[in-house]
């Protein structure tokens, strides 16, 4: 190409359309969760809470003792004082997960900023009926996450045509927890990946039903977890930071790991329960 064969691109006034332009720009993520230490009182106004400071030397204790694999340790803080309450908030925190059960039983269970320890309130209609602290890898509603067990309803519809690719999925879920029942082995079905249409993610929705059990894990996005009907089934849904669905899958699993509080997870939130109380209950044990 010789340099008269340059096509030439006029810049400066006249050269771009009249009138007023608007720049256009990408969003940017947003709604990232960060750890914020707790903001506690002075020592001396601490040592007057001693409901506090039983849940606290409490807390410290379960943290110490818990051992991966078991049952949450339970304790119960129906019987604290407003200002015992307020402390314990405050140490507590608020962290990423939260978990609704609405079933039978209804309660709401809050991750703190300690992994591994959660803050569950059960519910008659709106009156808090118990207040409980827990300590494990999850907290005690996901034992009551299939109140009514429901098997996969597999049968063809009277009319297919819209959702030939959705049956075929519920033939490999009917399969695959007979299979993880047996011997525990685990599955996941990624939707993004499959040809399916709203018509047929709708049909797979109804068949399988709605357990009691709701997650949202917050984090650099989100994440939705819901049981199904079937023990052993979840929706599981991952959006980034903008709210764009970007992974849509049916994990056949006890509980989907990303919920879970690791041995690792429990070990550090020992230490950071010390860190957090060190400059005000430096003798407190």
């Amino acid at each position: 190409m010789s340099i008269n064969q340059i096509p030439i691109r006029v810049m400066g006034p006249g050269s771009q359309p009249e009138g007023e332009q608007k720049l256009s720009y990408i969003s940017m993520p947003s709604d990232m969760s960060t750890y914020t230490a707790p903001y506690l009182e002075q020592a001396d106004e601490i040592t007057g809470l001693p409901g506090a400071l039983e849940a606290i030397n409490w807390l410290r204790s379960a943290l110490a003792d818990y051992q991966p694999g078991q049952p949450p340790m339970l304790a119960n803080l129906s019987e604290l004082d407003a200002d015992s309450r307020e402390l314990v908030n405050q140490v507590l925190g608020e962290g990423e997960v939260s978990i609704t059960l609405d079933g039978d039983v209804v309660a709401k269970t809050q991750e703190s900023v300690l992994a591994g320890v959660w803050r569950t309130m059960y519910f008659d209609g709106d009156k808090i009926v118990a207040d409980l602290l827990e300590v494990g890898e999850l907290p005690h509603v996901f034992s009551q996450s299939a109140e009514d067990p429901k098997a996969i309803d597999t049968a063809e519809p009277e009319d297919p045509s819209e959702i030939l690719n959705a049956l075929p999925i519920l033939s490999e879920l009917e399969a695959r927890v007979a299979t993880y029942n047996d011997s525990g082995e685990a599955h996941s079905i990624n939707l993004s990946l499959l040809p399916l249409s709203d018509p047929e993610l709708e049909f797979l929705d109804e068949r399988l039903g709605r357990g009691p059990v709701d997650v949202l894990s917050r984090a650099y996005g989100k994440c939705q977890i819901i049981s199904t009907a079937t023990p052993n089934i979840w929706w599981v849904r991952y959006y980034n930071s903008m709210g764009t669905l970007i992974l849509n899958s049916l994990e056949i699993v006890g509980v989907p790991i990303v919920v879970m509080a690791a041995a690792e997870d429990l070990a550090d939130s020992a230490e950071r329960l010390e860190q957090i109380l060190a400059p005000y209950l430096p003798d407190v044990a």
